[in-house]
């Protein structure tokens, strides 16, 4: 399946970077990235990768002890939403 960023994913994907950076050696950066890359691979394959979230129709795959992303399955792609920090009060 095609994998759509939303502007929301894109942006918080791209503020996690830069936190990781500001405040971690590059290593851990590349670490993140890599994660990332791997779990949107298996999203590619199996839409259903990540258990469902508290929302209807969201699903939520932690990357990180830090960081997990939200995202939903359409018919014809799957969209990533958001990527959140873990001991933020989101409700997804």
């Amino acid at each position: 399946m095609k994998l759509v960023w939303s502007d929301e994913a894109r942006n918080t994907y791209d503020n996690t970077i830069d936190d990781l950076i500001d405040k971690w050696e590059i290593d851990i950066v590349l670490d993140f990235q890599e994660k990332t890359n791997t779990l949107l691979d298996h999203l590619k394959n199996y839409k259903k990768f990540c258990p469902p979230s508290k929302k209807k129709k969201l699903r939520k795959c932690v990357i990180h002890k830090n960081t997990s992303l939200i995202y939903k399955i359409n018919k014809s792609n799957i969209e990533l939403v958001t990527f959140i920090g873990n001991h933020t009060n989101h409700k997804f």
